[in-house]
């Protein structure tokens, strides 16, 4: 199941809205296939692990991240791809909370004659599932907040000179983190000031996440890289609807895709934000600020995750603080998380903190 999570951790940031499952099949002690959710969400890693296993799949066991799904999509389900290919046992880490599936796999595989068995290294499923769970669940996708600070709390100096905090080494890392999410989001100003491209460079990889911008008033630069680029690379647009409606039509014409949000005290409600976006289809976002927009995110208890790379340097309270205000009062109010990675990244710390998950739902 270890090898199974694994490969699974392969697909993430590019089968969404599918989840990224992990498949191994093994024969007499011998693993005789494997496989992982392909490039946008087929086909599944069951079925990825049969076709390698062939005939030897008959009697075998099946290791699977997530329970074989039992519904008639754009393929026949995996429950039963594996009827059908003859395996003795199934062995899945997590079930599956899509209403569609929901034990109605595990039932599939039962009633034809296959021991299923549940909840092998399932808190690490979980945890690798969180974003297509919270959609399923929740309808909306997990949030991770990535932040880049100096030791005192600033992404910029006074006068918004914010390049570069951290070292070379955190930058990288950030590419790899972006290719393991649906989405890459920001906010306007941030869109505004730095104009940045948001995609995943200098690593090889060719496949790139969305880009998610989230501006009220859609007074984004025309001219920007990510209008030069919107037809070549995802870009997802959040806006309210009072948008100038020339903007609209500009924003559409380039190519990226518009989603309308509902406004909350006169900015756009962060909670329809993600939920637009679950629709859509994204499991996964990787947010990287600026400050009022992860402000929001906090008010609204909507960040599921922090990674935080920390520099070994100070800027001052004239700085522009990572996070925006958050009105708290007393320290029982502020959001608090759980640290579950700290490391050196060349000069810089990363750390990792999470929300604790009250169930295995989410």
């Amino acid at each position: 199941m270890a090898l199974a999570l694994s490969l699974g951790r392969r697909g993430q940031g590019n089968t969404w809205p599918n989840p990224a499952v992990g498949c191994v099949i093994v024969k007499d002690k011998r693993i005789v296939g494997r496989g992982w959710t392909q490039p946008s969400g087929r086909p599944h890693a069951e079925v990825v692990a049969l076709a390698q296993a062939g005939e030897q799949a008959k009697g075998s066991d099946v290791y699977v991240t997530l329970e074989p799904c039992s519904h008639y999509g754009q393929t026949p389900p995996c429950a039963q791809a594996l009827i059908d290919a003859g395996v003795a046992r199934v062995v899945m880490a997590i079930p599956d909370s899509d209403p569609r599936v929901d034990g109605l796999g595990a039932q599939m595989l039962r009633d034809a004659g296959i021991v299923v068995e549940t909840g092998l290294l399932g808190d690490q499923a979980f945890a690798d599932q969180d974003g297509f769970l919270r959609r399923t669940v929740m309808g909306r996708p997990m949030v991770t907040l990535k932040m880049a600070s100096s030791f005192d709390g600033r992404i910029a100096t006074r006068t918004g000179q914010s390049q570069w905090i951290t070292a070379e080494p955190a930058r990288r890392m950030v590419h790899a983190m972006r290719s393991r999410h649906d989405g890459v989001m920001v906010g306007g100003g941030t869109a505004r000031h730095d104009d940045p491209t948001l995609t995943v460079r200098d690593l090889g990889i060719d496949h790139q996440p969305t880009r998610i911008v989230v501006s009220r008033r859609l007074d984004l630069p025309l001219l920007s890289n990510l209008a030069r680029t919107a037809k070549d690379i995802p870009l997802i647009l959040c806006h309210g609807k009072d948008a100038d409606k020339s903007s609209v039509k500009a924003w559409t014409e380039l190519g990226a895709h518009l989603l309308p949000c509902r406004l909350l005290k006169q900015q756009l409600d962060p909670e329809d934000v993600l939920t637009q976006l679950g629709k859509h289809g994204l499991t996964r976002i990787f947010c990287e600020g600026g400050s009022a927009l992860a402000a929001s995110l906090f008010k609204a208890d909507l960040v599921d995750q922090l990674i935080g790379f920390t520099a070994g340097l100070a800027i001052g309270a004239e700085g522009i603080a990572s996070i925006g205000s958050l009105e708290i009062d007393k320290l029982p109010a502020a959001p608090r998380f759980s640290l579950v990675d700290t490391r050196e990244i060349g000069p810089d710390v990363m750390h990792i903190w999470k929300r604790e998950r009250t169930s295995n739902a989410v």
